[in-house]
């Protein structure tokens, strides 16, 4: 495998600077910089992941292309925001499944920034039909699903989490025993890092770490969604 050998201090710097100075003038002055140091090691960072992920599963890609692959645009969508600064002040990666760009499916994800790291897997808020196909296969699964959620890797986590509805969806018995996750509009497992570690060369193999632990949710949502895994 490709080692990786820790993401640059001005990783981090570079962000805490654009924090102050989050304008386009400033940002093209830096913008060697920026490539210097965020984008070209975010591509290594996934190069040296790949492998680790192909174990995990053959069926999410890890692409380092700086433009439509893994790494998340640093350009923010101001269009229905009301935060209208234009660049996003951390760095991340989704490694998507597969069948991603035709449907809503699981993925794997990492989440760069000064105050925390945070990696892991699961779905964010798909679409009504998807969502009723994964509440539905919960309610018919409840053992399987236990076994995810009550892992002991799972727990140390702080567990499955997501957004949720605040009364239990249409159709589904609000005294079933996964009613709480049924409820969920999300579903994730989410393992939290201090930054420094993403400055030592083994930060590859904790992220990987991570994926692992969320690799049962997303093997039990790609099933909802007859995806393979």
């Amino acid at each position: 495998m490709t080692e990786f050998k820790g993401f640059p201090k001005d990783f981090f710097a570079f962000f805490e600077e654009l924090e102050a100075n989050n304008n386009r003038d400033w940002f093209e002055v830096n913008k060697p910089r920026y490539v210097q140091s965020v984008v070209n090691p975010t591509s290594e960072f996934i190069v040296c992941m790949a492998p680790r992920l192909n174990e995990i599963s053959p069926h999410y890609i890890a692409d380092p292309k700086p433009h439509g692959g893994s790494m998340f645009r640093i350009y923010r969508d101001t269009r229905f925001s009301n935060e209208k600064t234009p660049y996003k002040t951390h760095a991340g990666g989704q490694f998507r499944h597969e069948a991603g760009k035709d449907a809503h499916a699981p993925g794997f994800y990492l989440h760069l920034a000064g105050d925390g790291l945070f990696f892991g897997g699961g779905i964010w808020q798909p679409p009504g039909p998807q969502l009723n196909k994964i509440r539905d296969y919960i309610a018919d699964n409840s053992r399987s699903w236990a076994r995810i959620t009550n892992a002991t890797k799972v727990q140390e986590v702080g567990g499955v989490k997501g957004d949720s509805l605040v009364r239990p969806p249409r159709g589904f018995d609000a005294e079933h025993v996964h009613i709480e996750d049924l409820k969920r509009k999300s579903f994730y497992i989410m393992t939290n890092a201090p930054v420094e570690h993403a400055l030592e060369p083994g930060f590859v193999d904790e992220v990987a770490e991570g994926f692992r632990r969320a690799a049962p949710l997303n093997r039990f949502i790609a099933g909802a969604l007859e995806l393979p895994f």
